[in-house]
């Protein structure tokens, strides 16, 4: 059966592919939900250790890009934690990968006794 474009863009953009709350699947919702609330406040607080090194050193305002890559990621997480969409899962992609090449320009430049990863 062939896909049309607004299948594809249900499942590429659209789709909701979990909600908080649906009735039936408690025994998974509950944890998840937890879970992504945790790591969207550790993100959070990651964020605001980046954002301290930088007042600390003020080695570049990369840095404070780097801790805002941080802040949204936890901010995604805390919207994952009430639903999971296509377009979440893409802006999450997006976020990981900003924050892979700030990492490696931050460390590399002035931390470079630091490990990248």
């Amino acid at each position: 059966m062939p896909v049309n474009l607004r299948q594809w863009v249900d499942l590429l953009w659209s789709r909701a592919w979990w909600r908080y709350g649906q009735p039936g699947d408690a025994w998974f919702s509950i944890p998840y939900h937890a879970f992504n609330l945790f790591e969207g406040a550790c993100w959070v607080v990651v964020a605001g250790l980046v954002l301290r090194r930088y007042l600390v050193f003020r080695r570049s305002g990369i840095e404070v890009l780097y801790a805002l890559a941080f802040v949204t990621f936890g901010l995604s997480d805390f919207r994952e934690a009430y639903a999971l969409e296509s377009w979440l899962v893409w802006a999450k992609l997006a976020n990981l990968i900003a924050l892979v090449v700030l990492r490696r320009i931050v460390i590399t430049r002035w931390y470079p006794g630091s490990r990248v990863f």
